[in-house]
Formats: structure tokens, sequence, C-alpha cells
């Protein structure tokens, strides 16, 4: 049992019986370039906040039997056991009101405060998180999933003052909300700029993991624009972030916030090494909005939207692969009026590039709707200017009732890119507002291989449209073997291109 201590003892003895018998060796000098984070944290950690929500729970919940309550069962646990009755989930009820001498985020303190209107609801400690005010009378910004269904919200500052916080406003789309506190004269931060941030400088970040108050990490940008598949390109760092940091600011060597910590990349629910914050740019667009009307109002163009892959733009004559291709229009929308079409490729708005369909999004939300705008698109092997008015992004609507089932159709023979095609019923051509296309039978081969399913639609194969089964034979008969061809298909409402090599006679 002593085996591990001993061996550490006796290597330090050994070391400590060379070093009087080895050559003096200068002390070593201070590494250059590492840097102090003490003044950068005296600087912003004042501006930090915990932040601490509960949530109503009715003393029914606690499992009482029948014409028992609270009193009841405090005597009983003093009598039997000789301790006081359990505290309800996530500890003790926490102090109410306007300020506060209670700790947030460990949900401590004593007594609790049901309200005049509560009956027999309690609060209940529901959430912790972090947060930074944005301004001296009381602003202060945070995730919105730090606040999610939270019935209060506290806020405690440095200085262990506690305010009841109001909430001014959630925007889930961007994970964004502002609260303010009844309070003035606060310590704001200073807002920096997430468009010059550089992969590879220093960053720390302050919050309260695990609600711990006022803890410091630091690190490095790992990567900008990071795609999560969120409505945000993300700043990606490998500064320790764990549950509790939510919220809490970003910051770089010249103490301006730059992101809020937001998400990390977890397999057990702690760090691994990997994190993401919101640019603040991004952020304080949403802020702003927040504190002057309350919601956060955003283009729209009615479009689904997909990847450009290298194959999709290799068969198609791009010269790269970029831009957003157009999946489906909502019939009516502002796209649909602009005259974009499925399988359109989009590479600009307004100008700016549209490097990514990830872009897309960002660019629309951000202009006010109303507004007139020129989207650049790529179809045939060539470009167009199409002008469209942004609409406002309105509440997702309800799903389309399911889609009439269309008759068994006859089956044809199979061609070189192994479709079985037929005609697309008349009715469904109505209901699905296209003029043509040849509905998939049977797959086999290189379309079977990519992914093609019985029912499928095929709306063009290169830059010819398919307006019939028979059509689609002719084109497909002149393929070339040796060339990518992209076939536009189309899947319930959503529309893509499938890259597929045509099979050369009697290969499969």
């Amino acid at each position: 049992m002593t085996i591990l201590p001993l061996r550490k003892f006796f290597a330090a003895a050994v070391v400590a019986a060379c070093l009087p018998f080895a050559p003096h060796v200068a002390s070593a000098a201070p590494a250059a370039n590492l840097p102090d984070f003490a003044d950068l944290v005296d600087k912003v950690g004042p501006s930090v906040v915990n932040i601490r929500t509960t949530t109503r729970v009715s003393t029914s919940q606690r499992g009482l039997p029948p014409g028992m309550d609270d009193g009841d069962m405090s005597e009983f646990f003093r009598r039997f056991f000789g301790i006081p009755l359990p505290q309800g989930p996530q500890g003790g009820q926490s102090p109410r009101g306007g300020q506060g001498g209670g700790q947030g985020g460990g949900g401590q303190g004593g007594g609790s405060d049901s309200g005049p209107d509560s009956g027999n609801d309690t609060e209940q400690n529901s959430g912790v998180g972090s947060g930074f005010i944005l301004s001296g009378d009381g602003y202060v910004m945070t995730n919105a999933h730090v606040i999610d269904d939270a019935d209060s919200i506290y806020v405690t500052l440095t200085d262990k003052r506690e305010f009841k916080a109001k909430l001014i406003g959630v925007d889930d789309r961007t994970d964004v909300a502002v609260v303010k506190i009844q309070a003035s004269n606060l310590p704001a931060v200073t807002m920096g700029d997430s468009n010059k941030v550089r992969v590879g400088e220093w960053v720390v970040a302050i919050g309260s993991p695990f609600g711990l108050e006022n803890t410091v990490t630091a690190g490095i940008v790992s990567a900008k624009g990071r795609d999560t598949g969120d409505y945000l390109p993300f700043i990606q760092t490998d500064v320790a972030v764990n549950p509790g940091n939510s919220g809490g600011p970003l910051i770089n060597m010249q103490g301006e916030v730059i992101g809020i910590n937001s998400q990390i990349y977890s397999r057990t629910g702690g760090f691994m090494g990997i994190s993401f914050a919101i640019p603040i740019d991004e952020a304080m667009r949403v802020a702003d909005q927040l504190k002057s009307t309350g919601k956060v109002t955003r283009g729209r163009i009615a479009v689904a939207i997909g990847e450009v892959t290298k194959d999709v733009a290799d068969s198609l004559g791009l010269p790269k692969a970029q831009g957003a291709l157009v999946s489906s229009v909502e019939p009516g929308g502002p796209a649909d009026k602009a005259g974009i079409q499925p399988g359109d490729i989009i590479l600009k708005f307004n100008g700016v590039n549209v490097d990514a369909a990830t872009d897309l999004p960002r660019m629309v939300g951000d202009t006010k709707p109303g507004t007139r705008a020129t989207v650049t698109i790529w179809r045939k092997g060539a470009t167009r200017d199409l002008p469209i008015t942004v609409a406002e992004m309105q509440t997702d609507k309800g799903a389309k009732a399911d889609q009439k089932k269309a008759p068994e159709p006859k089956p044809r023979a199979s061609n070189a890119l192994g479709l079985a095609v037929v005609d697309v019923p008349a009715d469904q051509l109505a209901q699905l507002k296209i003029k043509g296309g040849a509905m998939v039978d049977s797959v086999d081969g290189p379309a079977a291989r990519a992914g093609l399913q019985k029912g499928d639609i095929i709306l063009r194969v290169g830059d010819t449209d398919i307006t019939s089964a028979k059509q689609f034979q002719d084109v497909t008969a002149r393929l070339d073997p040796q060339k990518m061809v992209a076939v536009l298909v189309r899947r319930g409402d959503n529309t893509q291109f499938v890259p597929l090599r045509p099979r050369a006679p009697g290969q499969k």
C-alpha cells in the first residue's frame, strides 16, 4: 500500500544527492511572449455576472400524503429522525426581491417567498449561467438557453449584490437574451470587433462553471466561421468552458468582448477541448433590436437551400463549389415572384458572394423586410441577376397535408443512369406545381448507389429540362459514360442535384 509514496521518496533523494555535484546552471529566464491575464481580469471581471433562474413548483409535487402540509412533515421528521425536513429539488429556496445577500448559482440562502398569489407554490432553483453588463443602467446580455422556462431571473454582481431581473427579450435563433436590473453606475464591458478576430490569438473566458462564480480560463482561437448547423457562424476556441459558462464573455487581450460563450462539443457533458462563442457583432445586432422592440425582425425570401458539393459544381460547370443550392421554393413567396427555381444556385445576394449555403440565411435575415435586393443565380451554365423584394420572417407554418399517393405506374426499361421512369400523373403535376418531369419507378446501378428512390421525380438532366418519360429516355441515351452528369431530383418538397456517372453498355 506504501510502494508508490516510497518510490517517490527515493526518487527525490537521488535527485537531491546529485544536485551538489551538478554544474551550476543559471536560473531559467522567464518564458518570452507568454501573456499575463491579471490586469485584463481586473478590468473586465467586475462586468461579469452570475445568472440564476427559478421556477414555481407546487408543494403538492413534493409527494406529501393527502392532508399533510410542510408543517406536519417537519414535525414528523423532527420526532422520528431528529432531523429537519429535507430540502426540495435543487437545494434550498433562495431569497427574492430587489437586492439580497444570497449567492447566485449555488442555490444557497435561507427562506422562501411564494408570493401573494401563488397559493402553495414555492420557488426552486432551475438553472445557473453567466452574463455580462452591456451598459451602466443595468442591461445584461446572456444566452437564451440560460433563461429558458424561468419564472424568475436573478443577477448577482461580483460585490455579491443580487437583483431580480426583468426579461427584455429573447431570440432563440441566435441564442441571445437581454435582461435588465434596477441599478445604475454599473461597470459595463467594452465591445470589440469579432470580424477582426484572428485564429491563434489568445482569449479569455470569465463565467460561472458549475456555479463557481468569476472563474477565469484562457486559450486561443482555434477557428472562425465555424458552422454548427445554427443560424450564426461561431468562433471556435480551446478555452475551457463548462456548464454554467453559458452567456459569459469571450475576451481578447485588449479587454474587449468578442463573443458570448455558448456551446461546447462534448461526449460526456464536460469540456473536451472545443468550445464555441457567438460573435459579438452578430449578438449586438440582436441585442439592439431586443432593447428597442423586445423582438427581432428578420428578412426572408422563402427558399429551402442546401450545400453545393464539388461533384455538383463540376457537373454544372461551376468554377468552384460555392453558393446555396435551391432545393424548394415557397409558392407565392419572394423567391417565387422573382423567378427563382429549384435547382438554381444562388451565388450572390445584393452583390455579396455566398461562399457557403449557411451564409445566405444570415445575409437575408440581416436585411430589413421590404428592401429590394438583387440575387445572382447560376442556371444552365450561365449567371442571371434577379430582382427580389425581401419579406418578413414569420413563425414556422404547420406541416403540410400529406400528398396523395400516385397510382402505380407501368415500369419502363432501365437506362444508362439505372432509372426506369414513367410520366408524372396529371393530378400530381398540379399538386406539385411543376410542368413536367419523369417519375422514377425503379432504380439500379448508378442511381441506386447515389440513393435515388422510387417516387422521385427527375426534373432536369444536365442543362436539359425533362418534360416526359420518353424525352428522358432520349436524353439519357446520348449521355457520355466518361462524364459526370447532374440530375435534378425532386423528393417531396425538396429538390437537389445528384451527380451520376452514366454506365457504359454492359456495365451494372
